[in-house]
């Protein structure tokens, strides 16, 4: 039951993607990506050296292991600092695709919307497939996806605060007004999280400290790719009802007296 989905002009099967920050070495992460199943992978521009592909560096691991490359604006606070970052991660990972960051609040690193929007339009009309990270706004979901962005990114929570999705409510709008995928990024904590929002009808979420962030990060890495996967297989299958009061399992109703 093939359940494949597309960002742009690139397709996936697996439904979780995975960040590379946090590890406590180049061996850990790609262990703990390889066992995630994930086949798109989030680096930071300004943080990785993209241009390293020497044996042992973490750009030659990823490129071994042959998962479609992710760049990131994180660390970025303006449209022109993340537009340029967003060019240097084309040439370098040499990919369309660009995890678009804006930070406008370093307290909370929640995303400045004005700012996104700006850099957003710049880089459609550059030619690059725009995933942007974005607040659980459904009227600015809507605008970035009217632009032509390729997904939005709306964040659970605080990122690496673990807290989960605070705003299921939102995220269920966002994709009743959208028609891109939805990923949630950001604040997923445990494997419950992800399973939510999957069963929510999100195509995707996008994690990287609740896993590399656990007591045993290719465990939970473990974990975070099954709940994903349960998450989806139960959003398809269609869940119960909600009521008020039991129903019986075996019903009497019907049963012929002997």
């Amino acid at each position: 039951m093939s359940d494949r989905w597309r960002i742009g002009a690139h397709e996936f099967e697996s439904r979780l993607i995975v960040g590379t920050g946090k590890y406590a070495s180049v061996d850990q992460a790609i262990q703990a990506i390889r066992t995630s199943g994930a086949e798109m992978v989030t680096v930071a521009v300004r943080r990785v050296d993209l241009s390293d592909r020497a044996s042992g560096s973490l750009m030659s691991a990823l490129l071994e292991l042959g998962v479609t490359l992710l760049p990131n604006t994180a660390g970025c606070h303006t449209a022109d600092e993340a537009v340029r970052t967003a060019k240097i991660g084309r040439e370098l990972a040499e990919v369309d695709l660009v995890k678009l960051e804006v930070i406008g609040c370093q307290r909370t690193l929640f995303p400045d919307m004005p700012e996104t929007l700006k850099a957003a339009q710049m880089l459609l009309d550059d030619g690059f497939t725009v995933l942007p990270y974005i607040t659980d706004d459904p009227v600015m979901a809507t605008r970035l996806a009217e632009m032509g962005c390729a997904a939005v990114m709306p964040l659970g929570a605080p990122i690496g605060s673990g807290l989960g999705l605070r705003n299921p409510y939102n995220i269920r709008i966002i994709m009743e007004l959208v028609d891109v995928p939805v990923i949630v990024d950001a604040g997923v904590g445990t494997a419950s999280d992800a399973a939510v929002a999957m069963e929510l009808g999100c195509s995707a979420v996008l994690m990287n400290t609740g896993i590399a962030g656990a007591n045993d990060p290719v465990l939970m890495a473990s974990a975070m790719r099954n709940a994903v996967l349960a998450g989806r297989q139960a959003f398809r299958a269609g869940r119960i009802g909600k009521k008020l009061y039991a129903t019986a399992s075996s019903p009497l109703d019907g049963l012929i007296n002997g």
